[in-house]
């Protein structure tokens, strides 16, 4: 067959502009779509971000839903969304918008990091700690590492797993995250509590000096073998310990004067106890202490000499208490006038108005809250009151 050259050359002339105005119209077509496609989910986006800087996050939510859904690749609107959700407590529309994102092939490996943190962080808000816990752990080895092993030492405590924990703490000091020494003294502490439960004394014992090994100035491994020692009947060895912890952590000693002066008395050392304890107030005088030495001295503490000089240092409503509970035969004679120093520095605190919006607290009344500036919003009685 012969081919028609001029018919196959006026064929091509047509053919060619024709090809080119309808790739040229699907072009403008194309690019009208994605212009108002590009308007409508920044528009959504922004109107999104204004309603939640103006609190209104319903508002914000259902315009980020609208932005979604008019670019729904674009992870960064998953994230605001999901957030949202989990600020609102809607955990599980929030796991829903992050496990979506994670299931994405064309996520890029730090987005999917965020979808994993993010995810959960959602499981961990919702109560879901066995979900959470595996999320977390999936996260080891990226650059949320270090907020996942805070957390995972977070969900260890919380189920009282002291082992899990101490675990966790020493990965996290290893790592330089900082000084976890404390905490460390205070799970060795809570496993020698399991231990002594269970029977197994040398165990607890052992524990113990571990704790006082990592923790040399903490008090409660002091306290707790102190404690121990008393339970077992060997006083004289607890006095050694709660001495040693008077000399090094007197604040934390004063609170427990009383097992202090029991320990003393069961073991005949009381004069030495007192020359003690009073040596003690003198430095730094308080309640408890006030309370060993009555108990040393066999009297009230309200009839105690160092009672008014107590009040008179730190007017506090537990000293006022025992002066009360004292027969006012035997009362000094500044004692009023202390008791009422007391009670008015005590009361000070509740003197006061508390705004019912916003929670702002003033010395005198407002109609108009300084805080919040809401009007009417001061209650006409003080908080004591209340």
């Amino acid at each position: 067959m012969e081919l028609d050259t001029p018919g196959l050359l006026l064929a091509l002339l047509v053919a060619l502009p024709a090809a080119f105005l309808l790739g040229w119209a699907a072009s403008r077509f194309d690019l009208r779509q994605w212009r108002r496609s590009d308007r409508q989910a920044p528009k959504a986006y922004f109107k999104g971000l204004n309603l939640l800087l103006n609190e209104q996050t319903d508002k914000a939510i259902d315009a980020f839903i609208e932005a979604v859904q008019h670019d729904p690749d674009t992870s960064e609107l998953h994230f605001a969304l999901g957030n949202l959700f989990r600020r609102r407590g809607e955990f599980e529309r929030a796991v829903r918008v992050h496990e979506h994102l994670l299931q994405r092939a064309d996520l890029s490996p730090g987005d999917r990091e965020r979808a994993q943190h993010a995810l959960a962080q959602d499981f961990m808000k919702a109560g879901l700690f066995d979900r959470a816990e595996a999320a977390f752990r999936a996260l080891m080895g990226t650059p949320f590492e270090t907020e996942a092993r805070l957390a995972l030492l977070s969900l260890a405590e919380r189920s009282r797993d002291w082992h899990a924990a101490a675990e966790v703490a020493a990965q996290l000091e290893k790592a330089g995250t900082g000084s976890f020494s404390h905490r460390l003294a205070h799970y060795q502490c809570e496993l020698a509590r399991e231990a002594d439960a269970k029977g197994d004394s040398a165990t607890a014992t052992t524990l113990l000096d571990k704790a006082q090994a990592l923790a040399p100035q903490a008090a409660r491994p002091a306290v707790q073998r102190a404690q121990r020692l008393a339970k077992a009947g060997d006083h004289a060895a607890a006095l050694v310990v709660w001495d040693g912890l008077r000399q090094r952590n007197p604040e934390a000693f004063g609170r427990l004067a009383g097992e202090y002066v029991a320990c003393a008395q069961a073991a005949g050392q009381a004069d030495a106890a007192r020359a003690a304890l009073t040596a003690l107030f003198r430095q730094a005088p308080g309640i408890d202490l006030l309370r060993a030495l009555a108990t040393l001295d066999g009297t009230r503490p309200g009839t105690s000499p160092w009672l008014m000089d107590l009040l008179r240092d730190q007017p506090s409503l537990s000293a006022a208490l025992e002066l009360l509970d004292t027969p006012r035969a035997d009362w000094p004679d500044s004692a009023r006038q202390s008791v009422r120093d007391a009670v008015a520095r005590a009361a000070r605190a509740g003197q006061r108005y508390r705004c019912a919006a916003c929670g702002f607290e003033a010395q005198r009344h407002f109609w108009q809250c300084p805080g919040c500036l809401g009007w009417d919003t001061f209650p006409p009685r003080h908080i004591e009151e209340d």
